[in-house]
């Protein structure tokens, strides 16, 4: 019997409520001129209060020293092995969508990056474009068809748009594109097995005509392909968990993988104050509310130390609404660490707080990375965290006589 299998026979269905707030990269390093990361360095006297109240630690979301994608950070969050349920990001950015990606079909997440003339990467998010900008690109690009496989191209946000590769004999097998790292050239896709070796140069020619489509579409004028993957088929929260859950989620990426374990999904802004007041709005509805912000993310690999922090302190402003609504667990952490002096994600703890009524609470009275050390939690598995949120509202049965 797996963890999950035995929280789903313990499970029960109660009137109390969980949320569960992600700060999407919230683990930093210490700037050297102050000692202190973006999460301690941050105005947040709210953030502060429930961790004095509440019980702290840090989690590992795959393992000691593995630096997770987003799509294990927070299967992770929600109880799934991020190992065994491991998700291309094609399909989480398809199904996020709304896409109808199908069994057969391989998505893969891309990028509009920026090429020089000598084939070199320049700019992997082709200076953030506007969404507007990427529509109009993915149109120049959508709806070729290769050797009998058609391919739909549709903007995500900002430089990020899908492309679905539909056809017979198709594999996701396939390796990235983009290597992560500027002053180079895009990989080209190579298979991964010996059945993927067709669907790999279908995925090059596409690219080859991209790059000459967008030749003049400075600075977007190339594209960086990664995570192909076709749908998956999990457990859902409610068979796990017995719980009405929801997402609350301003990004795509976290939408979609919220829908695929089952999540419903109401409808909300871009802002963080647009999901706080879609939150107000639907609490009644769940026992279940995943509230995603994505901003600080964007701060850290942008490598911009005080947007990260000033995100922070947005967040926190806002906060109040959240527990004047009296969730019976509220968790907050993050999905991964992202420190804006790595400009990306990193194998760090993240920091993590409970707050309830029957938690424990240690002696942590400040929200961040040094003081979550010494927190009651200790260091745990981001796995553990969804069953403690289910012991403390009183969702888990004994186990065992």
């Amino acid at each position: 019997m797996t963890n999950q299998d035995l929280i789903k026979s313990l499970s029960i269905p109660t009137p109390s409520k969980i949320v569960l707030l992600v700060i999407d990269g919230l683990g930093g390093l210490p700037n050297p001129k102050t000692g202190k990361t973006e999460l301690e360095t941050a105005k947040k006297p709210n953030l502060d209060k429930l961790a004095a109240g509440g019980i702290c630690g840090l989690s590992d979301p795959v393992g000691p020293g593995i630096t997770p994608g987003s799509a294990p950070g927070h299967l992770a969050l929600f109880g799934y092995d991020p190992v065994a349920c491991n998700i291309g990001r094609g399909a989480l950015e398809a199904v996020g969508i709304d896409f109808d990606l199908r069994p057969g079909d391989v998505a893969a997440r891309g990028n509009f990056c920026t090429m020089d003339k000598a084939g070199n990467v320049t700019d992997r998010r082709a200076g953030r474009i506007p969404t507007e900008k990427c529509a109009e690109l993915c149109k120049l690009l959508d709806g070729q068809t290769i050797d009998k496989v058609k391919i739909f191209v549709q903007p995500v946000q900002d430089y990020r748009f899908i492309a679905v590769f539909c056809g017979d004999g198709l594999s996701p097998a396939l390796n990235d594109t983009d290597s992560q790292h500027e002053g180079v050239p895009p990989l080209p896709v190579n298979a991964l097995s010996p059945e993927a070796k067709a669907t790999a140069a279908i995925a090059n020619q596409f690219i080859a005509r991209a790059r000459t489509v967008l030749a003049k579409q400075h600075p977007a004028n190339m594209i960086l392909l990664r995570g192909f993957s076709e749908k998956p088929n999990f457990p859902s929260m409610q068979d796990i968990y017995k719980l009405k859950s929801a997402s609350i989620a301003a990004y795509p990426m976290y939408r979609g993988l919220a829908r695929l374990v089952g999540m419903e999904i109401p409808k909300t802004g871009a802002k963080i104050k647009d999901e706080f007041k879609t939150l107000s709005e639907r609490f009644a509805d769940y026992d279940f509310i995943f509230m995603h912000i994505k901003p600080a993310d964007s701060a850290g690999e942008d490598g911009d130390f005080d947007r990260k922090v000033a995100v922070i302190e947005e967040l926190d402003s806002f906060l109040p609404q959240l527990t004047a609504l009296k969730p019976d667990v509220l968790v907050v952490t993050g999905d991964h660490s992202t420190p804006a002096m790595l400009k990306g994600h990193s194998w760090h703890p993240v920091p993590v707080l409970l707050s309830a009524r029957y938690c424990r609470p240690d002696k942590v009275t400040q929200f961040g990375e040094s003081a979550c050390i010494t927190g009651g939690l200790g260091r745990l598995s981001a796995t553990q965290i969804m069953p403690l949120a289910m012991a403390n509202a009183l969702k888990l049965n004994k186990f065992g006589a």
